[in-house]
């Protein structure tokens, strides 16, 4: 994706108050008008971020040169009064409490809106959404052949050579990283155990944590290999970048994805072992999660450079995992049939009298970043306390709008 320049932008710009009043800026050069953090709230914790007095809703996002295309909604597609109808609604509490919702399409940002503690310059939590930076991390460790697709099948014990197997429960060699890409490499480890892991934590430094995983889990079977959506798995995807990329994983996820991305703006913070948070814990501007999504949009493709494989791409963001136990496989009314890759859900999404795919980044509490490939469109939001599903929300209100 390319940078797209301007001298001049004419915006239509929409503030709404927490009441629900309605002005509307002229169509005039207007610059920076996005809510921005103020230093000292940057470094305030997000629960300490004073809400937005008024709601920030922009149908013609600025071109921040950030390399993200800019366009406006209405013109380059969307219906322009269904989705102010939404951002309305949203800013009224109808929806839950809604930080940011960003609407790309056909490669082009139409649609920017903060409320509550949203800013356009502060990173806001991931929660889980950051399992999928950490998969979209490995695929750039085999895009540079430091790992290949076939290693994928491979032991995961194979990638360590500081472990004692002897001393590993039945069944640990059948991990492979596909499994644990897919939330199903079969550790299951007891509140007991896990308590005595947080009293001693030391014992989790380094490769520590996957000899504590094996050595602790229950053993590992084809019955105990089906989806459970854990923190264990991403971190076990973690531990095999940083054992196979030249440096650390926190350098190397920094040079080779975040920075070429441009995503200079974020907290990835450091777990006890020492290496990066693999499961959760990041935070990302709303900015720049269209630009993950971007990325897996456009194959791995990013401003014409494959930063992650095609074939991985393929694998992380389509159906592996097609159903399950789990609460996270129910269905909910026009969203059904849901599904897992490397770290991405999937699910139909029914608009009319038409399914359309859909496959998203997810974190608890609204951190999303959904595509629907067959209509070139990425949705984005920002939640805190979430009181409706987005995917519901995006399929009935978002979804409509930009079916032609």
């Amino acid at each position: 994706m390319t940078v797209n320049t301007k001298s001049k932008r004419l915006l239509a710009v929409a503030l709404f108050s927490g009441l629900g009043s309605f002005t509307a800026a002229g169509a005039e050069e207007i610059d920076n008008l996005a809510p921005e953090a103020t230093a000292t709230e940057a470094t305030l914790s997000f629960w300490d971020i004073p809400p937005l007095e008024s709601a920030f809703v922009d149908t013609t996002p600025a071109d921040k040169k950030d390399a993200l295309i800019v366009g406006e909604l209405g013109v380059d597609g969307g219906d322009k009064d269904r989705i102010l109808k939404l951002a309305r609604e949203i800013s009224d509490g109808q929806h839950g409490n809604y930080d940011s919702l960003l609407i790309a399409h056909k490669g082009k940002l139409l649609f920017e809106s903060y409320y509550l503690r949203g800013r356009i310059n502060l990173p806001h939590p991931q929660a889980s959404a950051t399992k999928a930076y950490t998969g979209l991390a490995l695929g750039r460790a085999i895009q540079l052949g430091y790992l290949t697709i076939a290693d994928l099948d491979k032991p995961l014990v194979s990638f360590f050579d500081d472990l004692d197997s002897t001393r590993f429960v039945e069944g640990a060699e059948n991990i492979t990283l596909h499994k644990a890409l897919t939330m199903r490499s079969g550790i299951r480890i007891s509140e007991e155990q896990r308590e005595a892991f947080e009293n001693n934590p030391s014992q989790l430094e380094g490769q520590g944590q996957v000899q504590a995983h094996l050595e602790h889990s229950e053993p590992v079977t084809k019955e105990s290999q089906s989806f459970l959506y854990q923190g264990i798995d991403p971190n076990l995807v973690m531990q095999v970048i940083e054992a196979v990329v030249p440096g650390t994983a926190e350098d190397f996820i920094k040079s080779e994805l975040l920075d070429k991305l441009g995503i200079t703006n974020y907290r990835w913070p450091t777990a006890v072992t020492g290496l990066p948070q693999a499961g959760s814990r990041t935070s990302m501007t709303s900015r720049d999660m269209v630009k993950w999504g971007v990325l897996a949009m456009n194959k791995g493709k990013w401003n014409g450079e494959q930063l992650v494989p095609e074939e991985f791409i393929a694998r992380a963001i389509n159906r592996i995992v097609r159903d399950s136990d789990d609460d996270n496989f129910a269905d909910d009314g026009s969203v059904s049939n849901i599904g897992y890759g490397y770290f991405w859900w999937q699910a139909d999404m029914q608009a009319g009298d038409k399914s359309y795919f859909s496959t998203s980044a997810q974190g608890g509490s609204g951190q999303t970043i959904i595509l629907i490939d067959e209509l070139d469109l990425i949705v984005v939001t920002t939640v805190h306390r979430l009181e409706n599903s987005v995917l519901r929300m995006t399929a009935e209100r978002i979804l409509p709008t930009f079916v032609q």
